[in-house]
């Protein structure tokens, strides 16, 4: 059989379902091996960069491996930015290239890239094959390592040649499956004693996602406030009577003023690498004068810029886990909980961003999960929009990739497809890679595509003018009619031009049949987003 016959049995083992990617000659024999394997779907994007994306948010939301492939040469380099994102949020990824012929190595062949060292930086593993007999048993040392311990992508690039060659049919080797990193029975131990007659707040990132109700559990058994970072929106409900609200970029002054106040004597810091954004620019107030303790999967991010007390080293849902437990055994009981009442966010008559995001969530399921894209819009989404149902903000403030939101939530759509799935993004956006919405038409895929629409570069716009005092007017251009390009496409939409437009009536009349749809939201918002001290930071290296 050709070698890279076994590597789709291979993949078929393992349960993937669905390869992300785009074809090429360098990349056709693999494709050509698709036709006899029905039970794996191809999904042909516009943009190899989108397909990254959409394979992301499907390993986050599936729980499982996801493939992506492009061709050698611009194929590969299209597809670096989605591996350095998929590193960054550590879900395991297989990105698959193509390769010239060994043979041809070094002689300029057509879309020669030596990809393996390009990779190296944005992926756990990366390795040219160059032998036939080789490729299985590197991919399957590839998935082993996206697999195990902190996950995250590897690639693999294939040779034409080698894919074409010929190697006796393999004994498939046994697909991986991610074994749970368990902690040291005498640290859970010593921290609990720690926790136990101190006072203390949690510090939620985006890690906790799988051990909420864990996390929420140990919250109540110790009486501690919940702190969130702007990546963990979404995992908390914005009810719950501990919830201080979210520190970092776009957050809560609730959340600011406990951090700064004396309140507390210990932090928790769960599934949160501490990083610029979900610490307000390191702050030196979140861990002054108090103990913190670390809980993380991944042992680099202990002492990177604050000092850790102790660490943990496990994922976050056994090790919290293991904590109650330990708690305890040493007299802690969980109290009673009143609920807390909501920050209030009143819909004024105003049209600006943060009315028609409130009034659009008013209009959708509560269930509905919101991928959301990079742009002003984003920090209203963090700052003012409600958190009803659990896991339902996907915001990629980390690599922060302009147009990584639209295959996010085709991805995640895909992953979990009875979830409603809204992709909130901007016209910046929407020009990098809003042509997936016609992938999105070609396999039915029922996602809304949200677009503000402002006709400049919103985030770019409000900070250059902060930190400068000015902005350039080649940050904006004239405005681009998004439903007509929709309709192009054969998509169904709408716009939005009052907040009277936002109604029930628009979004039945967009929403009434199969597959994707459009709403443009017409809005240029002068408003200052509430992006915290952002520009601040950006502003204090050239003083």
């Amino acid at each position: 059989m050709k070698s890279v016959r076994a590597v789709l049995d291979y993949l078929v083992s393992g349960d993937v379902s669905y390869i992300f990617g785009i074809p090429a000659g360098s990349v056709n024999a693999f494709f050509d091996e698709l036709y006899d394997t029905p039970s794996i779907t191809p999904v042909i994007a516009k943009h190899e960069g989108a397909a990254s994306y959409m394979a992301a948010a499907y390993a986050k939301y599936s729980g499982s491996l996801s493939v992506c492939i492009g061709s050698s040469g611009p194929g590969g380099t299209n597809l670096v930015t989605g591996a350095a994102n998929a590193m960054r949020e550590h879900l395991p990824v297989l990105f698959l290239t193509g390769a010239v012929p060994v043979d041809t190595v070094g002689l300029n062949a057509s879309q020669e890239l030596h990809a393996d060292p390009l990779y190296q930086s944005v992926t756990k593993y990366s390795q040219r094959v160059d032998r036939a007999e080789d490729l299985l048993p590197e991919i399957h040392k590839a998935v082993e390592i996206a697999l195990t311990g902190v996950p995250g992508p590897v690639h693999i690039a294939m040779p034409i040649d080698v894919q074409l060659s010929s190697v006796a049919p393999p004994a498939l080797p046994k697909f991986p499956e991610r074994v749970p990193l368990l902690p040291e029975d005498d640290q859970i131990q010593q921290v609990a004693e720690k926790l136990s007659g101190t006072t203390g707040f949690i510090f939620a990132g985006q890690g906790i996602r799988g051990a909420v109700e864990d996390v929420l559990e140990l919250a109540e058994t110790l009486d501690w406030p919940i702190i969130t970072t702007p990546q963990a929106k979404g995992l908390i409900p914005d009810n719950h009577p501990l919830l201080k609200g979210i520190f970092g970029f776009a957050g809560h002054e609730e959340a600011s003023a406990f951090i700064h106040s004396n309140a507390a004597e210990t932090i928790l810091v769960l599934g949160s690498s501490l990083g610029e954004t979900a610490t307000n620019n390191w702050n030196p107030h979140l861990a002054a004068s108090r103990t913190l303790i670390q809980v993380d999967y991944d042992a680099t991010v202990f002492n990177r810029k604050y000092p850790v007390d102790a660490a943990v080293h496990g994922d976050i849902n056994v090790t919290v886990s293991s904590l109650i437990t330990a708690l305890n055994r040493l007299g802690h009981r969980q109290g009673p909980m009143v609920e807390r009442t909501l920050r209030p966010q009143e819909i004024t008559s105003e049209y600006n961003s943060q009315n028609v995001l409130l009034s659009l969530q008013k209009l959708l399921p509560e269930n509905t999960r919101y991928t959301v894209d990079i742009g002003e819009f984003m920090a209203y989404v963090v700052h003012y929009m409600n958190v009803r149902s659990p896991d339902s903000f996907d915001i990629n403030v980390h690599f922060g990739a302009m147009g990584s939101g639209i295959g996010s939530a085709m991805g995640a759509k895909l992953a979990e497809p009875e979830r409603p799935v809204v992709s909130l993004t901007g016209d910046g956006c929407f020009f990098m890679h809003g042509m997936e919405l016609l992938t999105a038409k070609e396999y039915n895929i029922p996602v809304l595509f949200v677009v503000m629409n402002n006709a400049r570069l919103g985030m770019v716009h409000h900070g250059h003018t902060l930190q400068y005092k000015r902005a350039h007017e080649r940050f904006g251009q004239e405005a681009v009619d998004i439903t007509a390009v929709a309709a192009a496409l054969g998509v169904p939409s709408a716009s939005i031009h009052s907040l009277e437009d936002m109604n029930e009536q628009t979004l039945t009349e967009v929403l009434n049949h199969d597959g994707p749809a459009v709403l443009e939201v017409s809005l240029v918002d002068d408003n200052v987003p509430p992006m915290g001290d952002r520009v601040k930071f950006l502003s204090s290296f050239g003083k």
